[in-house]
């Protein structure tokens, strides 16, 4: 196995583990919220997509598929286009209120982006610095990592949530 076929899969399992969490639910549970600021599955899926986004078409000199392919005007969010989460008030966290299918539709758009830019990474590819304004200087490996370990994080946030959501239901 080589560098490419490790991030691949660990994208692979980001995106199943996306499906998995958006398999049979409700709107209810897609929208429940522990507290009053706390993420929605909603959001925590949008915004986990959103960065992986941003950040691979940041890297490979892309546009975002957010733009290139109308996520954004099927969202119709309402906040400015460039948003992807951080920073979001409880209000602005509420707003993100999609069906499964949208983001469903939205994280495989991503990830079949993702994946192609992976495919055609080699290793020498992985110590270009893609980002001079930290010290040290980011690479690509250490950007992949990094969207990796985002969006890992958020998808246990949401499969979290989806467990609280089920229990408050009972």
């Amino acid at each position: 196995m080589d560098t490419r076929d490790l991030l691949a899969d660990a994208v692979e399992r980001i995106g199943q583990g996306v499906h998995r969490v958006l398999t049979e639910i409700d709107h209810h549970t897609l929208t429940y919220r522990a507290d009053s600021d706390a993420n929605t599955i909603a959001w925590l899926l949008w915004h986990l997509t959103r960065g992986q986004d941003a950040q691979i078409a940041a890297a490979y000199g892309l546009e975002q598929v957010w733009e290139t392919e109308g996520w954004a005007d099927r969202f119709a969010l309402p906040f400015p286009r460039s948003a992807s989460g951080y920073g979001q008030s409880r209000d602005e966290v509420g707003a993100v209120d999609v069906s499964a299918e949208l983001l469903a539709g939205y994280y495989e758009a991503t990830q079949k982006v993702t994946l192609a830019q992976l495919a055609a990474t080699s290793d020498a590819d992985l110590d270009r610095v893609v980002d001079a304004h930290w010290n040290p200087p980011v690479t690509l490996g250490v950007r992949l990592i990094s969207i990796i370990d985002d969006d890992v994080k958020h998808l246990g946030q949401a499969e979290f949530v989806k467990g609280l959501a089920r229990r408050a239901a009972q």
